[in-house]
């Protein structure tokens, strides 16, 4: 992936013009085709760096295989549930939604819900459009003094609990992430979901659907619950086992359900939809004008600051990349992309183990956008189409390779500011050490022999080992140089290591052939970096 290299972006979805707009703005060239039918969309992603979508079209794997240049899929609103994530990582797809542009938005349907549920308010409504004035049926209840479990207690979850206790509404809840600590802090007493189910008037999930979550809501759990419990699933569709609501709701375990999703959109099977205790919506948590406009807003900017270099934000995979915008990191992730692909290219081989060693307090937490760009530099050129940050640590366990990492905060020297990055195929003498000195990424050691002024690891670079008795290959070098119409950058050479020296030689271009120099030295290699 060239990061920062996008120049086209299809919007496949109807969203607010504001999007459109910034992007222009941002330099970017925006094709805006809402509603494509699959093959009109296998067509239009051929030549599109970005692809926005809102929730109609589905990002599939068949569709980011036809993306021949696409790098980046934005989801203008929470969750990715309409976009393949693996199949994205596997290519090198960064996959980014906007977390919190319809918080607000669907906190707020989920207390209409509540509130419609304790004073069955669309039912009534209905009555009085029939010419009925059935006051005694629809006797409701006061949410005051009740309890309220919360399952999923971040942003929406959070935002409904605190709305709800201005009701008179006890909060409880449950996060396996949040920390009880922090949920105390806006007035949610976290208890095990054994404790929760017994004590709650009203239910309302906000999680996220995985294989945790689907159907946490079942005949088991419904069968501990108060009987006449309330539930609210404004979340994701499945996460409330539909047949079980049913079943609690007929024998009236599940006194009232208001529902704003369902596993399948629209429902064909309309039992629940028909029955008199619950009331739904057609998936309308984020559609209000302003949750549109602000997840338009925020995707079109997230998509323009990953276009300019500015950073990233909403990452659903490849955090790594996160990293690769900040001035201070950019140089040490293409330090460590280049010392993986010497390491590679002296070693001879992408198989086997690689330990990624960084030293010194300044990397401590550098490990989770270093290794992947060691693999990226382990891998690069070899036979995958594309290795980037997002699938680099993927590829390379398919591959067999093993990457792992360990850090050690004793500093390299005692006056270090930087500190080191050291690369080691295992089970071979083959280790790679550098740093970074400016921008610049440089190496230092290379297989036990210490360079002796590091060597600049940028652009086109000559790699060579000479036995030391030998003549200076540097005559020969320069003469290929002289006729093939290149400048010598930089040379460097190492220390001897038995009778053996390596020599690194940065060029203006890259030779057209090394067959000049084969005679005069042990081995020779030419990268890019």
């Amino acid at each position: 992936m060239a990061l920062g290299k996008l120049q086209k972006v299809l919007i496949s979805d109807s969203l607010d013009p504001c999007c459109r707009e910034i992007l222009q703005a941002g330099g970017l060239r925006v094709l805006e085709k809402p509603g494509l039918s699959k093959d009109e969309l296998l067509r239009e992603i051929r030549d599109c760096d970005g692809l926005i979508v809102r929730s109609a079209t589905k990002v599939t794997a068949d569709v980011l295989e036809a993306a021949e240049r696409l790098q980046v899929v934005g989801r203008a609103g929470t969750g990715v549930d309409n976009v393949d994530v693996d199949a994205a990582t596997r290519k090198g797809v960064l996959v980014m939604n906007t977390p919190t542009g319809n918080s607000l938005s669907a906190a707020e349907l989920t207390c209409g819900m509540i509130l419609c549920l304790a004073r069955q308010i669309p039912q009534a409504a209905a009555s009085m459009r029939e010419g009925k004035w059935d006051r005694k049926k629809y006797m409701g209840m006061e949410l005051n003094g009740k309890t309220l479990g919360v399952l999923g207690l971040g942003r929406i979850g959070r935002e409904v609990a605190t709305r709800m206790q201005a009701f008179g509404m006890k909060t409880i809840g449950y996060d396996p992430i949040i920390s009880p600590e922090a949920s105390a802090a806006f007035g949610v007493e976290q208890l095990p979901l054994e404790q929760i189910w017994p004590r709650c008037d009203f239910i309302t999930v906000h999680t996220p659907l995985l294989p945790s979550t689907t159907g946490l809501l079942n005949d088991s759990t419904f069968a501990k619950c108060r009987r006449g419990v309330q539930v609210v699933n404004c979340a994701r569709g499945g996460i409330v086992d539909e047949g079980a609501l049913l079943r609690a709701l007929r024998s009236g375990q599940c006194g009232g359900a208001a529902l704003d999703v369902f596993t399948q959109e629209p429902p064909k099977d309309r039992d629940l939809v028909n029955h008199p205790n619950v009331i739904c919506c057609p998936h309308l948590g984020a559609s209000t004008h302003e949750a549109q406009s602000r997840c338009g807003k925020e995707i079109a900017t997230q998509i323009v600051d990953m276009a300019t270099g500015k950073g990233l934000a909403g990452i659903v995979n490849g955090q790594a990349l996160s990293k690769a915008f900040a001035p201070q990191t950019k140089p040490w992730i293409a330090l460590a992309r280049a010392l993986g692909t010497v390491l590679r290219t002296v070693g001879k081989e992408v198989q086997g183990s690689v330990q990624v060693c960084t030293l010194g307090t300044p990397l401590r937490e550098s490990g989770s956008y270093l290794t992947p760009a060691v693999a990226a530099g382990m891998l690069a050129g070899g036979s995958q189409k594309e290795v980037t940050l997002v699938n680099a640590l993927l590829l390379a366990q398919e591959t067999g390779l093993k990457v792992t990492t360990t850090h050690s905060d004793v500093d390299p020297k005692p006056d270090s500011t930087t500190g080191l990055l050291q690369v080691s195929l295992q089970g071979t003498p083959h280790q790679a050490t550098g740093t970074v000195q400016g921008s610049t990424p440089v190496l230092q050691e290379l297989s036990g022999a210490t360079f002796k002024q590091p060597a600049p690891l940028c652009g086109p670079v000559l790699i060579y080992r000479a036995n030391a008795s030998e003549p200076s290959v540097l005559p020969v070098l320069t003469g290929l140089l002289r006729k093939m119409g290149i400048q010598l950058q930089s040379y460097h050479s190492s220390g001897m290591v038995a009778g053996e020296q390596w020599n690194i030689v940065g060029l203006s271009a890259p030779l057209s052939d090394l067959g000049g120099l084969k005679p005069h030295v042990m081995e020779v290699f030419q990268l890019y970096l």
